[in-house]
């Protein structure tokens, strides 16, 4: 396929797999009731702006403005600045743009709604956290709760999640921090320190000059969109530096590999144990061992990261939880609630346009690039990055445990996907991060998230 067709049939399919899934819920000619599986009034109480968990409500806030203003410099000078400041200060202004970025998307739905309240929600983990008096026991019944209908059964996001998830908001909450403001800012920090992370992975795997062009992207992408306002924003941070560790532990000298690499155990250890999803994160990992220089560097990297991820698990299991049990007892409490309404013969799809929605068009030609034969035979690190973040998300869309939310429930694997648009030809690129900032603006003002 020549240059620039290949990203022209990607974003072609893209957009018309979105409009279908906005389209198909509002469909009444007779085809709703047995393509969904479910009356139209019912599918639409859980999915009101489908395939975005929200309703339609144009609307504008106080983060209207700065989100605009930081769309646009990102635009105007964002290549620019990162292309000539000197590398340290690159992701650390990528972590700071983010984290600004995603708290000003928040704001537009307000202080309350758009950010202090999301973490509050009924559902939602700091409701469950004045019930945490005994942590031991609290993780030594953790697996016997997580079944619905029960008199102590857990709430349905500390139920759908291993004990990690809990346990953050509690220490939290033990230290001083309690409340949704202070749940929020540490989604917020960790989930948009992903931006730096990725580009460490890029710069150790890729070079210099790549990071340097994802910048901008990784930056202002339309993920930032959820990941201010869910723990799923702080569970892709962390699973994000673990690659990252990883990335620098193959590609660093001996002294420094071995750090990185008990870091990126610790890391991806304590990520399974906050999504039970990122145990998927496998797939990345091993495209990063397959960038490793020898044999020898990725032997190494893979036995010190296993055996801090094996620790971490063995800690878990000591205090009383096993994570299998958990896992096992998830599947039994995610057919017993709102999954029965979210049928798989729309969602099995419409995940997908909600994947294209989070990332933004510029990462969807971006992520046509990446599969290059010759490249990632070659084993670029950004090509085997992007390749395995997408068979992550096709593995979970294929798992049908993930149906619906899966704009903020598959952030771990889609914010490497922003990274993509690194892989186009320069002189593009500021068209593209228009693109994702204007998508990103126009979802956030015309659909009242539920996250």
């Amino acid at each position: 396929m020549r240059t620039g067709r290949r990203e022209l049939v990607a974003v072609t399919l893209a957009v018309l797999l979105v409009v279908a899934a906005f389209v198909v819920p509002h469909l009444h000619l007779g085809l709703v009731t047995p393509l969904i599986n479910a009356t139209p009034e019912r599918f639409h109480a859980f999915a009101g702006a489908a395939p975005i968990f929200g309703w339609w409500d144009a609307h504008v806030g106080w983060g209207t403005v700065p989100a605009v203003l930081i769309g646009l410099a990102a635009v105007l000078w964002g290549p620019s600045l990162a292309a000539r400041l000197r590398w340290p200060t690159v992701p650390l202004l990528a972590w700071t743009t983010s984290a600004a970025w995603a708290f000003a998307l928040a704001m537009v739905d307000g202080w309350q709604r758009g950010f202090a309240d999301r973490l509050t929600a009924r559902h939602e983990y700091l409701r469950q956290v004045p019930s945490i008096t005994d942590i031991p026991y609290a993780l030594r019944t953790f697996s016997d709760r997580i079944v619905d209908f029960q008199p102590d059964s857990w709430m349905t996001h500390v139920s759908g999640h291993p004990p990690g998830a809990l346990l953050t908001f509690v220490w939290l909450d033990r230290i001083g921090l309690g409340g949704g403001a202070w749940a929020g800012l540490l989604c917020l920090m960790v989930g948009s320190s992903a931006a730096a992370a990725i580009l460490v992975a890029v710069r150790a795997l890729s070079g210099e000059d790549l990071a340097r062009q994802a910048a901008p992207f990784v930056a202002v992408a339309p993920t930032a969109i959820w990941i201010a306002v869910s723990a799923d924003g702080y569970f892709a941070g962390v699973a994000a530096w673990g690659i990252a560790m990883l990335a620098v532990a193959v590609r660093g000298s001996a002294r420094v590999a071995v750090v990185a690499a008990a870091a990126a155990g610790l890391l991806l250890g304590w990520a399974i144990f906050l999504n039970y999803g990122l145990g998927l994160m496998a797939l990345p990992a091993v495209a990063v061992l397959i960038c490793a220089p020898s044999v020898r560097a990725a032997v190494r990297t893979l036995a010190v990261a296993a055996v801090l991820a094996v620790a971490v698990a063995a800690v878990f299991y000591v205090a009383g939880f096993w994570w299998v049990d958990g896992y096992h007892a998830v599947q039994q409490r995610y057919w017993q609630g709102i999954a029965l309404d979210r049928p798989y013969q729309y969602w099995g799809w419409a995940n997908l346009a909600s994947t294209v929605c989070a990332i933004g068009l510029g990462s969807v030609a971006g992520v046509a690039r990446a599969f290059s034969w010759p490249a990632l035979r070659a084993r670029s690190g950004l090509h085997l990055l992007v390749v395995a973040a997408v068979l992550a998300i096709l593995c979970a869309d294929l798992s049908m445990l993930s149906k619906a939310e899966t704009e903020r429930i598959w952030l771990g694997f889609m914010v490497w996907l922003t990274a993509a648009p690194a892989l186009l030809p320069v002189r593009s690129h500021r068209w593209w991060l228009a693109v994702n900032v204007l998508g990103a603006l126009l979802l956030n003002h015309l659909i009242l998230t539920n996250w």
